[in-house]
């Protein structure tokens, strides 16, 4: 609420009171507040899980140093949505559609990963809330963002054009001068990168264009519901979703502040989307308390998020992108989570047909989601193809070579927007 009493000051002309005016600012602001609560309230609320005896329940599956983590305090994302609500609530503009939004999701998906953390641990049920309502669940969210951006009047763009001079040859980058509702996304690796989801519909005719809208609700559901399960699944080793999530958010916030400044976006050559600098301040809270998080969460572990956070933060990154035009550059963004997501999928897939024709079901990977595979020995009596490597890699080390592949993956998804 801070946004609006300088905004209430500065109509006296106070001085200093326009500083909210300006979103680096406000996102500083934003980063350094919720680094803060993070950290400092981090710790109360910690201590007051292990008090009521929210502790993670461990299954033996054979890892060095997995047992050791039982009873470990979990329910901690609990500390990474309270880390970024307050400052958005402070600092940002909550009548921004784009920031409401975002704050919806945040607690949309909160409860529903707390639901399921609270399953867990009080009624001892390590399967947690039934899969088909977590769908449900992240269906309704995906329904929800897709609906407001085709109804909403606030979610526009600007497509850009590329304009050629003929007298000297020189490309230069031209805006529709209307801000226009269309099913538009940014596109990699291609010249004018912009895609319209009406050009798969265009066998509808004069339907093409509501055709595009209902395929990119379906995009938005998708998008959504695969990437929250991407981290889920990715939540598995200390720091591992904390540490990849927030290098992911810090490309997502550049791409944010790129895409609402007409001046940068012309110069990549990407669409400008009004209004949508909003998110910039929400991404900071993000990333601060992702940041502030991993000071707890870091190698030996002092707290689980569960899937209170790791459901919430997924979420957070397919919304987040969707609502800057960008869902299309999550695959190679989010590599990490969907590979993940694809090595269960194999897994469990191939264990199944090998079943039924075998009479045995046989394993591509050592273990999974694909983290574990590095964490257990080879040749140790699994069947499994992939064997190496024979010797179990430690988990911090795991970790940390999942980050520098996410730094990779998040450099690479800015060089695919210039190379044409």
């Amino acid at each position: 609420m801070i946004y609006y009493l300088f905004q209430w000051l500065d109509d006296f002309g106070v001085p200093g009171a326009r500083l909210m005016d300006y979103i680096t600012f406000r996102s500083g602001c934003a980063l350094v507040l919720s680094l803060f609560i993070a950290v400092i309230f981090g710790r109360k609320i910690i201590d007051r899980l292990q008090m009521m005896q929210v502790g993670e329940i461990i299954r033996d599956l054979g890892l060095e140093g997995q047992m050791k983590k039982t009873g470990t305090p979990t329910m901690g994302g609990v500390i990474i949505i309270i880390a970024i609500l307050v400052p958005c609530l402070l600092v940002g503009n909550i009548g921004n559609v784009y920031m409401a939004l975002m704050l919806i999701a945040t607690l949309w998906l909160g409860v529903l990963g707390g639901l399921d953390d609270y399953i867990k641990v009080h009624r001892h049920d390590k399967d947690g809330l039934k899969g088909k309502f977590k769908i449900v669940g992240q269906i309704g969210l995906g329904l929800m963002v897709g609906l407001t951006m085709v109804f909403s009047p606030d979610i526009v763009m600007r497509e850009n054009v590329e304009m050629r001079n003929v007298e000297n040859s020189e490309v230069v980058i031209e805006y529709v001068q209307e801000d226009v509702k269309t099913p538009q996304t940014t596109i990699p690796f291609v010249k004018n990168n912009n895609f319209d989801y009406s050009w798969l519909t265009s066998w509808m005719g004069r339907g093409a264009t509501a055709g595009g809208w209902i395929l990119f609700v379906l995009v938005v559901i998708f998008v959504v519901t695969a990437t929250s399960n991407g981290a889920n699944l990715t939540d598995g080793l200390d720091g591992l979703a904390t540490g990849t999530s927030a290098i992911i958010g810090t490309a997502l916030a550049i791409m944010a502040y790129l895409g609402a400044n007409i001046i940068y976006s012309s110069y990549l050559n990407i669409m400008y989307i009004p209004g949508s600098e909003e998110l910039v301040v929400y991404m900071a809270a993000f990333i601060g308390a992702l940041v502030g998080f991993l000071w707890y969460n870091a190698y030996p572990a002092q707290v689980f998020m569960g899937d209170t956070g790791s459901l919430t933060i997924g979420g957070i990154i397919a919304v987040f992108a969707i609502l800057i035009r960008k869902e299309l550059l999550l695959p190679i963004l989010c590599a990490i989570f969907f590979i993940e997501d694809l090595s269960v999928i194999i897994q469990v897939a191939y264990f199944k047909i090998t079943k039924k024709r075998y009479g045995e079901g046989r394993r591509v990977f050592k273990m999974t989601p694909l983290h574990h595979h590095f964490q257990k020995a080879g040749n140790s009596g699994i069947e499994a193809l992939l064997q190496k490597p024979l010797q179990a890699i430690p988990e911090s080390k795991i970790v940390t070579r999942f980050w520098i592949v996410g730094i990779f993956l998040a450099v690479i998804t800015f060089v695919t927007l210039k190379i044409r």
